[in-house]
């Protein structure tokens, strides 16, 4: 009866542990492993106890992911380069595909929560992709309503996120996308340039397993001359680019042979790329 109770749980809970894990580590992996030691540790307790499983399973998971936060801290402060936020990919994807429009954040944002505390990315996540009431998300944090309202304040006046602000990117049409790697081909700067806001930033994440840029690129003349090397440089007929569904908006696939060498995510604002973020740590593009 308690296996089939857990069974039970997993089927209906284990997308939303997912999503909520990773949105609050970054890292696919990492999300996995949290959704995996939630649902064991469930054999050790007694089920006919848990009156509201979803909240419960939550703050199991929550908890798990504040752990696992703090011990990325220290890896990451000995990161070579950039760290960015492992791509998922979501068209296809059987773990993420069912919650995607609605509960998971923009890539863009979810750069961003880099700057919180484990403690407010927990509380923001929560309540703004999840959408939990603050008297649930009190009990999953083990703090007060109104001291989760101020996290989730703090946590928007960090990322200097209005309340307008929107949590998921709208989608770009293929067509752009299009015209914007047809313009880097035929190495039309000012082309490239006018597509890229003034103040626009790229960054790049190799981890020290893989070529990038070690700081942001910064302003729409170095970023588009930093691009226009790249296409420049790519092999023809041994590379292709593919435009596909990454954390629930388009990105581009870059492959050399067989071999994901790339991923890049746009982050689109008033019409202009505002961010590019470009993935190429091996070890962050399995799930790709």
């Amino acid at each position: 009866m308690e296996q089939e109770k857990i069974e039970e749980y997993y089927v209906q809970y284990k997308r939303l542990l997912f999503t909520l894990a990773y949105q609050l580590t970054g890292s696919a992996a990492d999300a996995e492993d949290v959704v995996h030691d939630v649902f064991m540790k469930l054999h050790d307790i007694e089920l006919d106890r848990i009156v509201e499983p979803k909240a419960y399973l939550c703050k199991m998971a929550t908890n798990r992911c504040l752990d696992v936060l703090k011990t990325a801290r220290r890896k990451r402060e000995q990161y070579v380069g950039q760290w960015l936020p492992e791509p998922i990919l979501t068209f296809g994807n059987e773990l993420v595909e069912s919650v995607i429009q609605k509960e998971l954040i923009s890539y863009a944002m979810l750069v961003l929560l880099e700057k919180l505390t484990p403690v407010e990315r927990a509380a923001f996540v929560l309540y703004e992709a999840l959408s939990f009431k603050y008297s649930v998300i009190a009990k999953i944090i083990g703090k007060s309503e109104t001291n989760c309202r101020k996290l989730v304040s703090r946590a928007r006046g960090k990322i200097g996120m209005s309340t307008e602000a929107p949590l998921r990117e709208a989608d770009i049409e293929g067509k752009w996308i299009e015209g914007f790697l047809t313009a880097l081909e035929q190495g039309d700067l000012n082309r490239v340039i006018s597509i890229l806001a003034e103040d626009v930033t790229l960054i790049s994440d190799g981890g020290g397993k893989a070529f990038a840029a070690i700081h942001p690129i910064h302003s729409s003349n170095h970023v588009a001359r930093f691009l226009l090397g790249i296409a420049k440089n790519m092999t023809p007929g041994d590379s292709a680019v593919d435009i596909t569904k990454i954390n629930g908006q388009t990105g581009l696939v870059y492959r050399t042979g067989n071999k994901v060498d790339t991923v890049a995510l746009l982050h689109i604002h008033q019409g202009a790329v505002r961010n590019l973020y470009f993935i190429r740590n091996p070890e962050k593009l399995r799930y790709i």
